[in-house]
């Protein structure tokens, strides 16, 4: 943290020294270029070509699925959106798995559209954040969880909630250590091992593919060492999408920086995610001690670790922050003057909120990544208290969190603006 504050710190005095007129010519630069190469919520879409050119090359070739690996705060966590996109981008390029999940269950009313996930009483949860965070923990992968027993006969597994979200590949993924111990995976009548004893760290995958599409896959431990498991994923073998959503409630994009960095390498590698979508900013938004030049940092760094971690540059899409509310208007008052919401009184949005949205399009377009504006989805400050009284709720009452509906709502617009960014480029690429 204290390296992050001297750059970030460094940062301010460089911008401070920038001349009036300099800082204008610079700030109407900055605007023009984002006209170009924005539309009203979608900006810099040629920088996911490599995601487009995999929808493409799906279609007339039925290989693995294209995977869309969402990760981010509770909005993620609650698969309201990411299911909100899932469901179109699944219906128009084909079903391609639920994808990767979290390990077993790690905390009450996980929530995951499309399969139910079930673990035995044994397990023991480290988290990127909150109370099952244990920096003296288990090692934690990109879903943010992990779980480890050393006991055996411990199980967790996966079951679809309607045949058409069966599967016919199962991967998992857990820590290799000194002492390691082992479990059996089941998937129909196939079975594998994974092992997890070695000297070298980061983490073993084992995939176990089917000749039919099954309903649910269980791993089992052999009680013979330490076991933690990182993620739990299903698929189909050929063609579709997969859209994982891969949240932690509650966390801030520097909370990645609590993942292992050889878990998550070993991880990416497993699953070569066509696509990464980082859904982080309203956590940020309410802080009562983050500068919006420090989140800058700590997203360029996350931003650079991902691609070296990936082994390449992998697309990435910011979606922005979104608008929120808050009725404690010391709280809003975290980076200027709040003003209360028209027709809401009593209601605010945290100031600090649309300095770190502006941070997040800055560095998608310095580090060639999409931005997609949530906040001008809903339609600007204030928004939440507007989504709050439709009929059905689109935002719950806390002016935060979104119903099933407003999820939904969000969900299509991302998938919308994809997949016209998509059809654009699809139609000016040579056959």
């Amino acid at each position: 943290m204290r390296r992050i504050a001297a750059i970030a710190a460094a940062l301010i005095a460089a911008a401070s020294s920038v001349t009036p007129v300099a800082a204008q010519e610079q700030a109407e630069a900055t605007a023009q270029a984002a006209a170009r190469d924005c539309g009203p919520r979608l900006c810099y879409a040629r920088n996911l070509e490599p995601f487009f050119a995999a929808l493409d090359d799906a279609r007339s070739n039925a290989r693995r699925p294209v995977h869309i690996m969402q990760v981010g705060d509770s909005h993620t966590a609650g698969d309201m959106i990411s299911n909100g996109w899932r469901v179109p981008m699944q219906a128009r390029f084909g079903f391609g798995g639920r994808g990767m999940l979290a390990p077993g269950r790690p905390y009450p009313g996980v929530i995951t559209f499309g399969v139910t996930q079930a673990m035995s009483a044994g397990w023991t949860v480290n988290a990127n954040f909150g109370r099952g965070w244990n920096s003296a923990g288990a090692p934690i992968g990109i879903a943010g969880f992990s779980l480890t027993t050393a006991g055996g006969d411990e199980r967790m597994g996966v079951t679809t909630d309607t045949p058409d979200q069966n599967f016919d590949r199962v991967t998992v993924c857990g820590v290799r250590r000194a002492g390691g111990g082992s479990a059996i995976i089941q998937l129909g009548a196939k079975t594998e091992r994974l092992d997890l004893s070695g000297s070298q760290g980061g983490a073993a995958c084992r995939t176990v593919d089917s000749d039919w599409r099954q309903s649910a896959a269980q791993l089992t431990t052999e009680g013979n060492g330490v076991v933690t498991i990182t993620s739990f994923a299903t698929f189909v073998r050929k063609g579709g999408v997969a859209v994982s959503n891969l949240g932690v409630s509650g966390s801030q994009l520097t909370h990645l920086g609590r993942e292992d960095d050889r878990v998550v390498a070993d991880e990416l590698a497993e699953y070569k995610p066509d696509l990464i979508v980082l859904a982080f900013g309203t956590n940020e938004g309410f802080s009562q001690a983050l500068t919006p030049a420090v989140f800058e940092v700590d997203l360029r760094a996350q931003v650079r670790r991902l691609r070296r971690l990936a082994g390449r540059e992998v697309p990435i899409l910011l979606i922005g922050a979104p608008d929120a509310g808050t009725s404690n208007v010391a709280l809003a008052r975290n980076y200027g003057s709040p003003v209360a919401c028209p027709g809401d009184p009593g209601w605010y949005t945290p100031t600090l909120l649309s300095a770190i949205r502006e941070r997040q399009r800055i560095v998608a377009r310095d580090l060639k990544l999409g931005f997609w504006d949530w906040n001008a989805a809903m339609g600007g400050a204030c928004a939440a208290s507007t989504w709050r009284k439709a009929d059905p709720p689109l935002v719950r009452g806390d002016h935060v969190h979104f119903t099933r509906a407003g999820g939904g709502r969000i969900g299509s617009m991302i998938f919308s603006d994809l997949d016209a960014a998509y059809a654009r480029f699809a139609a000016s690429r040579p056959r």
